[in-house]
């Protein structure tokens, strides 16, 4: 009803955090990953048609309030390509430091490239996060990720701390829109 509160995927500025709204779990199976890797099995995504209706009707009600920067996604390709898009969109960069916390005891390959549904990344201002956190509740997943910075790049640190990407956002925009030059 009011286009103003409309919220964009490209990161708007830096200082500010990042979460992951939903879970991750171990689905790889059909996943871009696989297809690019030349690999086949795991398990497909599936839908919590319990979660579901509860985080995306919270999630509106974050972005309605104002609380929500920007909001992506994580479909095809998972958390990295999700944060890599809203990355180069917005010329802004951003560094995700904690990713053990978003599912306990995946692989960095399943946290970074996962495609389960119902999962978001939004960026929030910080003197905004208490009121993100109580627009979502108690009962819906969340995780802070990282924070967005003013080099336009992409550094996200694995499970045992060690920086696992890190690329110029010029970098990684090319190679997503390679593909699409033919």
């Amino acid at each position: 009803p009011d286009v103003r509160r409309c919220v964009t995927m490209d990161l708007k500025e830096p200082g500010n955090l990042l979460f992951l709204v939903g879970a991750t779990k171990d689905e790889m199976g059909g996943s871009h990953y696989h297809l690019v890797r030349g690999l086949e099995g795991g398990t497909v995504p599936r839908p919590d048609v319990e979660l579901a209706p509860r985080l995306f009707r919270k999630l509106h009600e974050a972005i309605q309030a104002g609380v929500v920067r920007s909001c992506h996604d994580l479909s095809e390709g998972g958390l990295a390509v999700a944060v890599a898009e809203m990355a180069f969109a917005g010329g802004i960069g951003a560094d995700l430091t904690r990713l053990e916390t978003a599912a306990a005891a995946l692989p960095d390959e399943v946290l970074l490239f996962a495609e389960s549904t119902t999962r978001f990344v939004v960026e929030v201002r910080p003197d905004r996060v208490d009121a993100f956190q109580v627009a979502l509740g108690s009962d819906i997943p969340l995780t802070q990720l990282g924070m967005t910075c003013q080099e336009p790049r992409l550094r996200i640190a694995g499970v045992k701390g060690e920086w696992i990407i890190w690329a110029q956002s010029a970098q990684l925009k090319e190679a997503w829109q390679k593909p699409l030059r033919w």
